[in-house]
């Protein structure tokens, strides 16, 4: 059918998600990086490092919203490491962080919803709050200590028990979940309200960025080359 989308979820494509279906775990366990040995030019690089890392961080995300996100300041390095400290990552590792601002981009992080694509529809559905008022606008960007809560009847792994006369509800995982179980330091959870409190943007610590991201900071940079350049060459 003519403006169908393909599926998110396509091993031909390659693209790793946001998503605990199996496909997707099938493509992160077996995923090559791009060798840029393969890639003629720096463009060519650029563009697929663009390519992949746009697939995970911001595939619900048009391009001409995210162009309007996209920052190209990023935060200046101002620490002095000690002599057994791993020195930071490229800046650049925190090209999507804005990203990480977005309501439907927390509730899935929160382990609330099974993918990017469930959160947006939670949210439209009205089963999710932002600081106690019941909101439906996915692409909302939260302001440090924002709360965002859900339902607890509409948490992907809560569940009614068989005595259909309690109201409590039993936790019961999801299969493929596992390899996503993992928390940003930016988010701080309450399994127990099925709230969630943004605590602040990410940032790069030593050795590591607080950025989920399944691409290495080097990937990133190119990416954020990409729209730099991008953003210089619009009128």
């Amino acid at each position: 059918m003519p403006g169908r989308r393909p599926p998110q979820h396509k091993l031909s494509r390659q693209l790793i998600r946001m998503s605990w279906n199996k496909l997707n775990l099938y493509t992160l366990a077996n995923k090559k990086l791009p060798n840029p040995a393969t890639q003629k030019t720096l463009f060519q690089q650029m563009w697929q490092a663009k390519r992949e890392t746009r697939g995970y961080h911001g595939a619900p995300v048009k391009e001409r919203q995210w162009l309007r996100m996209f920052n190209p300041r990023l935060p200046t390095l101002n620490v002095k490491l000690g002599k057994n400290q791993q020195s930071h990552p490229n800046t650049a590792a925190l090209t999507y962080a804005e990203m990480e601002r977005r309501v439907d981009f927390i509730v899935f992080r929160s382990h609330f919803a099974s993918s990017i694509w469930m959160a947006r529809q939670m949210i439209r559905r009205g089963v999710v709050y932002l600081n106690g008022k019941k909101f439906r606008y996915p692409s909302h960007l939260v302001k440090d200590g924002d709360v965002v809560s859900v339902e607890p009847e509409a948490v992907v792994t809560l569940h009614k028990p068989t005595d259909e006369k309690s109201k409590v509800l039993e936790f019961k995982p999801k299969p493929y979940q596992q390899a996503f179980m993992f928390l940003p330091d930016y988010l701080e959870v309450n399994y127990n309200t099925c709230s969630t409190v943004f605590l602040r943007s990410p940032i790069t610590r030593p050795g590591r960025s607080e950025l989920p991201s399944p691409y290495p900071p080097e990937m990133h940079a190119l990416a954020f080359e990409y729209y730099l350049k991008r953003g210089r060459s619009r009128p």
